[in-house]
């Protein structure tokens, strides 16, 4: 079936956090959509290596399974002292910030839970349930800003219109192609990059664009030249993990290629920037770059496919400076990337029949 919002638009859908059972639900989107697998966590450490093991993925998804996670620890300490929880929420704390650097909404997400939860202790409060309601409203509020973003890039794209993108550029890329195809009757055709080398591209932005009714067609991650000179792509849009006031944006690894490619052969490059940059990076040069250990690159499907005493490297995510940025979209408006900061200014309840490009 098609012309329907697939599984991954709502957070809500793929993530799930049982109190009474005392497990954080987490489907499995290493497999996903060739089987519909739930990792269920049972404790800290269960979410931290799942987080790791990229069995959720995406900035706002890892966050919140992050905001779960520590909710959990909380949940399980809450017979301890007050002394003894806020132990436990600092170590807790350490363990969630360790797992993936690159992405500000897990980093966001905890600072603002542990403020909560130490306001909630110095009052002699049990901490747990301020923050459990914390994470399940941030999911409802990341699920509205996801439709606004996506509503609002549905306008950039006009019919016959074939997008490359690398990575799942997540919820907002589903409601951009739900409402331009499903909605607004548009011909938007769909090619993303296979995504080495947990193939994101082949499996979940692929499943998720035929889904809603996009004609898909994968390229391999170093196919996208040869399209971009054929006058086969024209637009390209990727989502982002971290956006730095100067309007950088740190995204999947080889997003700063195809920005190039793009630049170079005149197609506009549209960030999804969803709730906007992170106040705390000032430029592209501070966001810090994953690196995952290099044997994950010499593998294929679970089987190692690189001879014997070769070495693999893998920087998780690249960044790509704002000259190369046509314009970011996000739940409030659309902004030229050097003037994002404006984001901070502007309100949220801006009205989406209004589409100004800000700066």
């Amino acid at each position: 079936m098609t012309g329907r919002l697939p599984l991954l638009t709502r957070r809500g859908d793929t993530l799930r956090y049982d109190r009474e059972k005392s497990i954080v639900s987490i489907l499995n989107r290493r497999l996903y959509p060739a089987e519909i697998v739930w990792v269920d966590c049972a404790n800290l450490e269960a979410v931290a290596q799942a987080i790791e093991t990229m069995v959720i993925q995406g900035g706002p998804p890892l966050a919140y399974a992050a905001g779960y996670g520590l909710a959990l620890a909380l949940d399980q300490a809450s017979d301890y002292s007050l002394a003894e929880q806020q132990v436990v929420l600092g170590q807790a704390l350490e363990r969630l910030r360790r797992t993936r650097p690159t992405a500000d909404d897990l980093h966001t997400i905890l600072a603002e839970a542990e403020r909560l939860a130490l306001q909630a202790l110095n009052q002699n409060q049990a901490p747990n349930d301020v923050v459990y309601r914390y994470v399940a409203g941030e999911i409802q509020r990341g699920d509205r800003s996801a439709e606004r973003c996506g509503v609002r890039a549905a306008e950039l794209l006009t019919d016959g219109d074939t997008v490359l993108t690398v990575c799942y550029p997540g919820a907002a890329f589903n409601w951009m192609l739900y409402t331009a195809v499903v909605k607004q009757g548009k011909q938007v055709a769909v090619m993303p990059t296979e995504t080495r080398p947990y193939g994101q591209g082949i499996r979940l932005t692929a499943s998720q664009a035929l889904e809603i009714g996009s004609q898909v067609t994968v390229i391999n991650d170093n196919m996208s030249g040869f399209c971009f000179s054929r006058d086969m792509i024209s637009v390209y849009i990727t989502a982002a993990d971290r956006i730095a006031l100067d309007g950088s944006i740190a995204n999947k690894v080889g997003t700063y290629t195809n920005a190039v490619l793009a630049k170079r052969h005149g197609v506009p490059f549209y960030v999804l920037g969803y709730d906007g940059p992170d106040i705390n990076t000032a430029t592209g040069a501070e966001i810090p770059i994953e690196e995952r250990n290099g044997d994950e690159v010499l593998m294929m499907n679970g089987q190692r496919i690189a001879p014997a005493g070769v070495r693999g490297y893998y920087p998780a995510f690249d960044v790509t400076p704002p000259e190369l940025i046509s314009s970011i979209v996000t739940d409030r408006g659309i902004y030229r990337p050097a003037m994002i900061q404006r984001y901070l200014d502007e309100s949220s309840d801006a009205p989406l029949d209004v589409i100004p490009l800000l700066g």
